[in-house]
């Protein structure tokens, strides 16, 4: 029979709970395997229970001590509970001075400590009941995850003036580096938001007119790293020369806002070029222009397109790229069969190759094929290559050279082109 004794009903903060006859502290930390909350139990004493009862700031010191022991239980290891019952006497009936130095020999957890209020400027000196003094019921766990993010930021030497937190709390890259950077103005300090929309204003400026493609080849959200990496170097540059004393951290989150924004605003623009490109070839093939293709890949899937739908053949070819390309599927082929030329994409080499039928096969034998191989230099040479083969065929490709026949010089000049990167 378990009864809840005390709580205070806030996050999770341990309770005191009578089971078997005796007190103990209950508190849940860390997750099993399946990735549900793990609940430890420990023993302890009525004097311990009135501690915890009448003083908030030792029932989140020892919350704070006990959470590594829990952490070091894993997914499923038991609580060293002889570990943590040794904690309860000099956590909770010590007195200041003694926790205070209890706590510059043990692990703990200075984030709970943190969202509770703490004065962190104490916790740095190491005077942690002092701390506890502003200790709150309720947690902020936005201080507490800001708290760690400059502690990880002085570890590697990153130094912030105001206008440079001020930037990462507009782009809500304050705490989380990671995420995908947003324009917070209310998470802004009033006087500190007119010089962040300056920066901002100046990145803006800097990459207004540019775009960032789409990347089928690495899926259907993937973007093109070449443009991306044009993109942020073209905002980071313009934004240090605006703002020499803006620190690394700063300037990468407003290069990251640009190109995120870039890359949404241009995230319907790849297909659209792909139709007007095609459409703009459709008088240079004449009759060479594609009116039926088949699409396939290297896993023996196929698709067929046909003049006449909604959708370029540019377009649909790059979707069904972008639905079927994986790491072991990186060979795209683009066929005419009625007019028995083709191209093949090999997107692990950055090479192409076209195929014309030379000869039919005929009772029996085997067709004639020429089959010519070219470097190409990023997505963007393959939309082109793509666009002219669906508008004028293989003749339409001969001003995308060169093209080599024999293997072992095109072979020769990838290796060459591999020692130059």
């Amino acid at each position: 029979m378990r009864d809840i004794v005390f709580t205070r009903s806030s996050g999770w903060l341990p309770d005191v709970i009578s089971e078997d006859g005796g007190l103990k502290l209950m508190l849940g930390a860390g997750a099993d395997a399946n990735h549900e909350p793990r609940t430890f139990t420990f023993p302890i004493e009525e004097a311990h229970l009135a501690v915890i009862r009448e003083d908030l700031s030792r029932h989140l010191l020892l919350w704070s001590a006990v959470l590594p022991l829990c952490d070091a239980a894993g997914t499923a290891g038991r609580l060293d509970e002889s570990a943590a019952v040794a904690l309860l006497d000099p956590v909770l009936l010590s007195s200041p001075a003694d926790v205070d130095a209890l706590f510059r020999r043990i692990r703990w957890d200075r984030s709970r400590l943190v969202a509770h209020g703490a004065d962190i400027d104490a916790l740095e000196r190491g005077q942690v009941c002092a701390a506890m003094r502003s200790a709150t019921v309720t947690s902020n766990e936005e201080r507490a995850q800001e708290h760690l993010a400059d502690r990880r930021r002085a570890e590697r030497g990153a130094v912030h003036g105001p206008l440079d937190a001020a930037i990462l709390r507009y782009t809500g890259q304050y705490a989380h580096g990671a995420t995908v950077p947003g324009r917070m103005p209310g998470a802004v300090d009033t006087a500190l938001l007119q010089e962040v929309m300056r920066v901002i204003a100046t990145a803006e400026r800097a990459c207004a007119g540019m775009r960032i493609g789409m990347d089928p080849r690495r899926g259907q959200r993937a973007t093109d790293k070449r443009d991306w990496d044009r993109v942020a170097t073209t905002v980071g540059s313009a934004v240090r020369r605006a703002y020499p004393g803006l620190g690394d951290d700063a300037v990468r989150t407003v290069s990251f806002l640009m190109c995120s924004e870039t890359a949404d605003r241009s995230r319907n623009a790849a297909e659209e070029d792909d139709t007007e490109a095609a459409d703009d070839r459709a008088g240079l093939g004449g009759s060479a222009r594609k009116t039926a293709l088949s699409f396939t890949d290297d896993k023996g899937a196929e698709k067929k397109w046909l003049e006449g739908g909604p959708r370029s053949a540019s377009a649909e070819f790059w979707q069904f790229v972008g639905d079927r390309s994986a790491a072991d599927n990186e060979v795209f082929t683009i066929e005419d069969e009625e007019m028995g030329e083709g191209i093949q994409l090999h997107f692990y080499a950055d090479s192409i190759a076209r195929i014309t039928t030379l000869r039919a096969g005929k009772d029996g034998s085997d067709p004639e094929y020429r089959v010519e191989y070219s470097l190409v230099e990023g997505l963007g040479a393959y939309r082109n290559l793509v666009n002219a083969f669906v508008g004028g065929g293989c003749a339409a490709l001969e001003p995308h050279g060169p093209w080599i026949s024999d293997v072992a010089a095109f072979e020769r000049a990838r290796r060459e082109r591999r020692e130059r990167r």
